[in-house]
């Protein structure tokens, strides 16, 4: 049996050198049974996890993380800390697990960010992590909504905060990365977004 801080290696190592990291990590889903466990199932949960089919026509949240890690995979150099990154690309929806609701027939995920926060920590902490990456990675996962409200001139956009706590141009990464990664996207709606 692997230990946790070896799982943790062999994830970061696929997380920095993969070009599609999600080809491991859906190989560990189907082949393995170390998703089974502690904290692991926090990400196989993502797979029962369903989304609201019109804003993620990919699927479940599994789908969608795959989805984003590989996008974040081409694009964490432009990061300030491409370990960082990619770890939070990984974990930036531990939150829908709980956070799942159906309201008046939707599909609804309020407040995952602050959940993931919480379940980043705690996903980070199990594997041995130093505290640095936790804090960081938690505070990527806590602020990665927070682009999407202010274009959308949300009244919950909490700039200031975020501001303190996670850089600008690393978050809107981030933030790009998670609107991209909502099924197939054609290259002009991939500019588009690039934009926002």
């Amino acid at each position: 049996m692997k230990t946790n801080q070896f799982i943790f290696t062999d994830f970061e190592k696929h997380l920095l050198n993969d070009e599609k990291p999600s080809n491991y990590f859906t190989k560990l889903l189907n082949e393995h049974n170390i998703l089974d466990n502690y904290p692991f199932t926090m990400l196989r949960d993502l797979k029962k996890t369903e989304q609201s089919p019109q804003h993620h026509p990919e699927g479940n949240v599994w789908n969608h993380t795959m989805q984003v890690v590989d996008h974040a995979a081409s694009r964490k150099n432009q990061s300030s800390n491409p370990r960082v990154f990619m770890w939070s690309a990984l974990l930036h929806d531990l939150g829908k697990v709980p956070a799942t609701k159906i309201k008046k027939g939707k599909i609804t995920a309020y407040n995952h960010d602050k959940l993931g926060e919480k379940l980043a920590q705690d996903f980070l902490t199990s594997l041995g992590a130093e505290k640095n990456l936790i804090h960081e990675v938690s505070k990527m996962v806590r602020w990665h909504m927070q682009i999407l409200y202010v274009v959308k001139n949300l009244p919950f956009a909490k700039i200031k905060s975020m501001l303190s706590e996670v850089k600008l141009e690393d978050i809107a990464l981030l933030s790009l990365c998670d609107r991209l990664g909502r099924g197939k996207m054609s290259p002009e709606k991939i500019a588009e977004e690039e934009k926002t």
